[in-house]
C-alpha cells in the first residue's frame, strides 16, 4: 500500500487558507444570532414574525445556491469564496441597522445568498487542496468553521456583556472577517483545477438532465433519505441559532450574556463531535455514527424540554450540537457517490434542499411559539434526532476489516 504524497509548503499553506475562509464563514453569522433577542425587540416583532424574517437568511441560501456553479467556473472557488465573505458579513451588518422588519429581511436574504454562495466556493476550493493532500482532509475544514461559530458566539456575548451597541458590534466583525478573507485569497492555490471545480458543483440543466434520464427506485429513495437526514440536521441546527438565546433570555429568565450560552454549547458541542467524526465513522460507519447522534440530540434535548432550567438547557444544546455534527458532513458525501449521477449532482442537490429545513423551522417554531409556547416549538429538534435515526439506514454500514 503506497502512502499519500507528502503535501508541499504552497498547498499547506492552501490548507491555512481554506481554513481560514471556513472560519470567516462560521463566526461572522455566529456575530449576530445572539443578538436577535434584542433586534426582535428593537423592530416590535413577534414570533412569527421574528421567524418569518429570520427565514429570509435560508430563503436568499436556496434562490442563490444554484449561482454558485456558474460563478466558480467563471472566476475560480477562491475568488468567489473570499467576495461572497465580503458581502456576507455586509448583509449581516445591514441586517442589524435595518429600521424596519422588512429591511431586515432583505438584509438577511442578501447576506443568505451570499453565504450560501460562499459555502459552495469554499468546499469546492477544499476538496482542490484534498486532492493535492491525496487524503481526506475536508471534514477538518468543517470542524475549523464550528471553531468560528464558537469564536463569533464569543465575541457576541463579549459585545453583550460590554453593552456594545450592534451596529458597532457588527462593523467592527465584519471588518475583521471581511479582511482575514482577503488575506487567505492570496495564499490559496493559485489558478483553477477545472477538473475539481466541475466535480465539486452541477449546474441547473445538469441536475435536470439526470432528472430527465430517470434514477431507479432505490437511487431515488436514497436520495430523498439523504436530503430529509441533512434537513434533520438542519432542522436541529437552526434550533439553537435562531431560538436557543430566545428561549432562554424570555422563557427561562436567563440573563442576556448568559442566554447566549445556548447557541455556543451547540457549535462548542458541534465541533468536538466533528473533531472526533472522521475516527468514529472509520470505525464504526456513518450508520452507527447517525443513529447514535440522532439519539443524543432526541434524548438530550427532550429532557432539556421535559425539565427545564438554564443549566439543563444549555447542556441539552449541547447534546443537540454533538449528535448532529456528523449529519450533513455524511450526507453530502453519500449522494456524492449515489451512482448514476455524476460527481457534484447528488452533492449539488443535498447541499441545497438541505436548506429548507433552515427556511422552514424559524416560522414554524414562530408559530407554534405564539400559539402554545416556544418550549413545545423547539420540540423540532429532538423529532429531528428521530428523523435521522429512523432513515439512517441509507448510509454505509459499517467498515470492512482488511
Amino acid at each position: 500500500m503506497t502512502s499519500p504524497p507528502r503535501p508541499d509548503d504552497a498547498v499547506r499553506r492552501a490548507r491555512v487558507a481554506v481554513s481560514a475562509l471556513f472560519l470567516t464563514n462560521g463566526a461572522l453569522f455566529a456575530n449576530i444570532l445572539p443578538r436577535y433577542p434584542e433586534i426582535k425587540s428593537a423592530l416590535g416583532l413577534d414570533n412569527v414574525a421574528y421567524g418569518v424574517s429570520v427565514a429570509a437568511f435560508p430563503a436568499g441560501a436556496i434562490v442563490a445556491g444554484l449561482a454558485a456553479a456558474v460563478l466558480i467556473r467563471r472566476l475560480g472557488s477562491a475568488r468567489v469564496a473570499a467576495v461572497g465573505t465580503v458581502l456576507t458579513g455586509l448583509g449581516l451588518l445591514a441586517a442589524a441597522l435595518s429600521p424596519s422588519a422588512l429591511l431586515f429581511a432583505l438584509a438577511l436574504f442578501i447576506g443568505g445568498a451570499s453565504d450560501a454562495i460562499t459555502d459552495v466556493a469554499q468546499n469546492a476550493h477544499g476538496l482542490r487542496v484534498q486532492k493535492q493532500y491525496g487524503r481526506s482532509i475536508i471534514n477538518s475544514f468543517h470542524a475549523i468553521w464550528s471553531i468560528g461559530a464558537v469564536l463569533g458566539g464569543g465575541m457576541a456575548a463579549a459585545a453583550i456583556a460590554l453593552q456594545i451597541p450592534v451596529g458597532i458590534h457588527l462593523s467592527i466583525s465584519t471588518a475583521v472577517f471581511a479582511l482575514v478573507a482577503l488575506v487567505a485569497l492570496r495564499f490559496c492555490l493559485p489558478g483553477r483545477d477545472e477538473q475539481t471545480d466541475e466535480d465539486a458543483v452541477a449546474d441547473v440543466p445538469e441536475i435536470q438532465g439526470a432528472a430527465r434520464r430517470g434514477l431507479s427506485p432505490r437511487i431515488a429513495w436514497a436520495l430523498v433519505a439523504l436530503t430529509l437526514i441533512a434537513m434533520a440536521g438542519a432542522v436541529a441546527e437552526d434550533a439553537g441559532n435562531t431560538w436557543a438565546t430566545l428561549y432562554l433570555s424570555e422563557s427561562l429568565g436567563a440573563p442576556a450574556a448568559i442566554a447566549s450560552l445556548g447557541f455556543i454549547a451547540l457549535v462548542g458541542a458541534q465541533f468536538v463531535g466533528r473533531m472526533l467524526g472522521d475516527g468514529m465513522t472509520d470505525r464504526f460507519g456513518q450508520r452507527a455514527v447517525a443513529r447514535a447522534g440522532g439519539l443524543i440530540a432526541a434524548v438530550g434535548m427532550g429532557l432539556a424540554l421535559a425539565f427545564p432550567s438554564v443549566p439543563g438547557t444549555i447542556a441539552g444544546f449541547a447534546a443537540v450540537g454533538f449528535g448532529i455534527a456528523t449529519l450533513i458532513p455524511a450526507a453530502m458525501h453519500a449522494a456524492d457517490e449515489l451512482p448514476g449521477l455524476r460527481h457534484g449532482a447528488g452533492l449539488t442537490v443535498v447541499s441545497w434542499l438541505l436548506r429548507l429545513g433552515f427556511l422552514l423551522s424559524p416560522p414554524f417554531v414562530g408559530f407554534i411559539a405564539d400559539t402554545v409556547s416556544l418550549q413545545a416549538g423547539l420540540l423540532v429538534a429532538p423529532v429531528a434526532g428521530l428523523v435521522a435515526f429512523a432513515l439512517a439506514g441509507v448510509l454505509e454500514k459499517k467498515p470492512a476489516r482488511g
